[in-house]
């Protein structure tokens, strides 16, 4: 069950979403915001033509700024407000980053004739041979063999 607190949160998703797309013109019109408890931990816009950047998505940036914040790289706990449903790369940061959840407000096909999220969605679900980006696995042993090594760390990065 959404609350007034969940509104104002989203409100604040989706003045950045004018700011980033109509106003600055940053990227295209896109805003999120990540709350703790009542903590506002980060407010971003999509940011790709300014940086140049393809993965500088207002979700992306919200979490790489929440994380900065709190020194971690978990966000469990945090929830996630953005102006318009992630994308499959925005929505897999936040699932990486152990996000709690999210809300947003524009569906894809609110703005399919713009940016098409859908298009991306579907190809990732089709076997390989059938994608427009056709993966092909090479070197498989000598990847093998770093995962090998990093199975024996003690100290190795598990998240």
């Amino acid at each position: 069950m959404t609350t007034e607190k969940d509104k104002e949160y989203m409100r604040m998703a989706i003045h950045m979403m004018r700011e980033a797309g109509v106003v600055r013109k940053t990227g295209g019109p896109f805003g999120a915001v990540i709350v703790r408890g009542t903590q506002v931990l980060a407010v971003a816009g999509n940011s790709v033509i300014k940086d140049n950047d393809p993965s500088a998505h207002a979700e992306v940036n919200a979490i790489r700024e929440a994380c900065r914040k709190l020194g971690t790289y978990d966000l469990s706990g945090c929830v996630l407000y953005t102006s318009c449903e992630s994308c499959p790369m925005c929505y897999a940061t936040a699932y990486w980053a152990r996000i709690s959840k999210i809300y947003y407000a524009a569906a894809w096909d609110d703005y399919d004739d713009v940016f098409d999220d859908s298009n991306i969605n579907e190809d990732i679900a089709k076997p390989y041979p059938q994608r427009l980006l056709v993966p092909e696995q090479i070197l498989n042993e000598e990847a093998q063999k770093v995962w090998k090594e990093f199975r024996a760390l003690p100290d190795g990065a598990r998240y």
